[in-house]
């Protein structure tokens, strides 16, 4: 099987931060999407989860999250459903150790499907002192229609400056 990656849209957030980012009019020829983010936030807390909600749907609670969470000496795991949104996990905040981004990848397979859309993430943020937090979360949209957009903003405060979201179109062909 080949497996092609294109690029579609890359953001780099630009001075003085940005509440959210967007990607609009997403392609629809492709077998699945890929996310790919390096983030920090701007409030000054321990962690700023950084959230996503598809085609501008976020206010029906038809998303849920369940992850997976691990600092390298503790566990944990969560579920939640009825959201407004979908959870990338936690991002470095600006109390953290400065320049210092958490990076955040984020699978949709079958984006373009009539079924109810799978949503993967895998995420890592670290604080070079005291904390490093790793996450995987399987979240989901039950809605069957094709994604065309997608926001990511942060729990609280903002994207921080060189923030970085990338999208690409994944093309998967042949066996």
């Amino acid at each position: 099987m080949s497996v092609f990656l294109q690029p579609l849209q890359t953001v780099t957030v630009g001075s003085g931060g940005a509440s959210s980012v967007s990607f609009n009019s997403i392609p629809q020829g492709y077998t699945d999407l890929k996310l790919v983010c390096s983030f920090r936030g701007t409030a000054s807390a321990s962690g700023v989860d950084l959230y996503a909600y598809v085609n501008n749907v976020s206010s029906d609670a038809s998303y849920s999250t369940t992850y997976l969470t691990g600092t390298g000496s503790a566990t944990g795991s969560s579920r939640a459903t009825g959201l407004t949104f979908f959870y990338l996990e936690n991002g470095d905040a600006a109390s953290q150790t400065a320049n210092t981004f958490s990076s955040h990848e984020v699978y949709f397979p079958n984006y373009t499907g009539s079924n109810y859309k799978q949503i993967i993430v895998d995420t890592v943020n670290e604080n070079n002192g005291s904390v490093s937090n790793q996450g995987l979360a399987a979240c989901l949209w039950a809605k069957t229609t094709a994604i065309s957009a997608l926001t990511v903003f942060p729990q609280s405060g903002n994207i921080a400056q060189y923030s970085t979201f990338a999208l690409y179109g994944v093309l998967c062909q042949g066996i």
